[in-house]
């Protein structure tokens, strides 16, 4: 029988090596000022935006949500030219999970003052593709893509891999909790229901087609990720289950000709890697809040 010291040490280490990772190198401080500052939240403990961005399914949504978001040729143009994923996909990672953690457990001036930088950044970001294609970041209806393409993916994941699946209502109000940060960062009309999301998801379909830079992105995901070949097997559990809980149609987008048999597999596999992530996340009794 393995000791149980030896056991948490193991988990500690390697809860601390994969939230270096997403946090980044400020990610122990900035977790402190999150969850330590005293003050009014936007969000009340154990409210449903608190129970899904504190759970693993979010590794799982978060690679779901690039995915989909890279089929907008307008939004991809964007990330293409300012995101900086090939160079810094580590640094993008820290900057989304970050802005996801104040606005879900920060005091409301940090989760104000998180929007306010995304918002003038966005701003910033406009141009043209290669292709042709124009682009603005601050762009409502640009906005609303990602925002949905996000909801939907987190809503997803979570329902498929989630420690504790919310009921319908649970989600529907989540879907709404997060209308409020949208509306704060430019988004017109956001949806508040499942039904208003899977609507509003629907109608931008016409304008989803997979250009040179959502294939490269794709690629880059799902064949040639940032990760050791050490963590190769545990990410593709993550990217598969990200795949098999996409739509169909933008399944057959993301990954033509994907299997029924692979799909099977790949949420049971979903459900072990994001286990382990949060047994390794798993807080000690001693251990801040993060």
């Amino acid at each position: 029988m393995v000791p149980t010291s030896l056991l948490g040490g193991v988990r500690q280490r390697a809860g601390d090596a994969l939230f270096a990772r997403v946090a980044g190198p400020d990610g122990v401080a900035a977790r402190e000022r999150i969850h330590g500052t005293p003050g009014p939240r936007w969000f009340s403990p154990g409210s449903p935006v608190r129970e899904v961005h504190g759970d693993a399914s979010m590794f799982v949504g978060g690679l779901r949500a690039l995915l989909l978001q890279a089929l907008h040729p307008a939004a991809m143009a964007g990330v293409a030219g300012h995101s900086g994923y090939r160079s810094d996909p580590w640094g993008r990672l820290a900057r989304t999970s970050t802005f996801l953690a104040v606005t879900a457990f920060g005091t409301a001036d940090d989760a104000q003052a998180a929007v306010d930088r995304v918002r003038a950044i966005h701003e910033r970001v406009r141009g043209t593709s290669p292709e042709g294609v124009r682009y603005r970041a601050s762009d409502p209806h640009l906005l609303r893509w990602v925002h949905v393409a996000e909801v939907d993916s987190f809503v997803a994941a979570h329902r498929a891999v989630g420690a504790h699946p919310l009921t319908p209502a649970g989600y529907d109000e989540y879907v709404a909790q997060l209308a409020t940060v949208a509306e704060r960062l430019g988004v017109v009309d956001p949806p508040r229901t499942e039904a208003e999301l899977a609507a509003q998801l629907d109608a931008y379909r016409p304008e989803l087609a997979v250009s040179p830079a959502a294939r490269d992105t794709i690629g880059f995901l799902l064949h040639q990720p940032p990760v050791p070949w050490t963590l190769r097997v545990p990410y593709a559990g993550l990217t598969g289950c990200a795949v098999a809980t996409l739509p169909p149609w933008a399944r057959e987008l993301v990954a033509p000709g994907s299997s029924p048999v692979r799909r099977a597999v790949a949420r049971p596999a979903g459900r072990l890697v994001t286990g382990l992530i949060r047994w390794s996340l798993a807080r000690t009794p001693d251990a801040p809040e993060g």
